[in-house]
């Protein structure tokens, strides 16, 4: 039998695989930029839905209301200020398709930042993934299929806009392929790690993705 903590590693890499599905189509394939914004809508909707319904009540029931709004405001602040500091250094529209991005000619060091700012959104989401596994063993086939989902839009549409700003193949291939192993690393941690902390720290690790999805767009 497959350990529980590989299988968390193999549920939070297939979540994660589906950035690089989005960045291969926005790469090779022209995609009009009215489809690119219904796709993101599409993602978002998904993944907010999914949160929302399943992860957030999931953390009410284990935590109650004061850990929840606890974790909320939280998760809000921490992602917030990291997300301003991305932003000061290039990193503000990685998730835009349009001609925002800027190039490392325009802005040194925005390559690094964009990087760091696309592993900090993929990361909460995939630890969230080995949380779910916590109890029973069994993953969060809501939590998997709707970070999926989202996860396409993602690639798609931050690919595009590097491409318009001049960043390599490499590059961005590099950047998405680092990020799919570090989510499926991030989702081992979750359920290897947290299984021996309380169940607040589970909380937190749900609320840290539903913040994600309401303030990191």
């Amino acid at each position: 039998m497959i350990p529980l903590w590989l299988q968390a590693g193999f549920w939070g890499f297939v979540a994660g695989a589906a950035l690089l599905i989005g960045a291969g189509i926005a790469y090779w394939i022209h995609v009009p930029r009215h489809l690119t914004a219904s796709v993101m809508a599409f993602g978002s909707g998904v993944l907010i839905s999914a949160l929302s319904f399943d992860l957030m009540d999931e953390a009410y029931h284990r935590g109650g209301f004061d850990a929840t709004a606890i974790g909320f405001v939280g998760g809000a602040a921490a992602y917030t200020l990291a997300n301003w500091a991305l932003a000061r250094h290039g990193a503000k529209h990685r998730k835009r398709s349009g001609g925002q991005q800027p190039s490392e000619d325009q802005q040194p060091g925005s390559g690094l930042a964009i990087a760091v700012g696309a592993l900090m959104d993929g990361i909460p989401e995939s630890i969230v993934i080995g949380l779910s596994m916590l109890e029973g063993g069994n993953v969060s086939l809501v939590a998997v299929i709707a970070i999926f989902l989202s996860n396409i839009p993602e690639g798609l549409s931050s690919v595009v806009g590097m491409k318009k700003a001049g960043r390599s193949m490499v590059y961005i291939f590099g950047v998405w392929g680092i990020i799919v192993v570090a989510s499926a690393i991030a989702s081992l941690v979750g359920y290897a790690v947290f299984q021996h902390f309380a169940g607040l720290v589970t909380v937190i690790g749900f609320l840290i993705a539903f913040v994600l999805s309401k303030f990191g767009g």
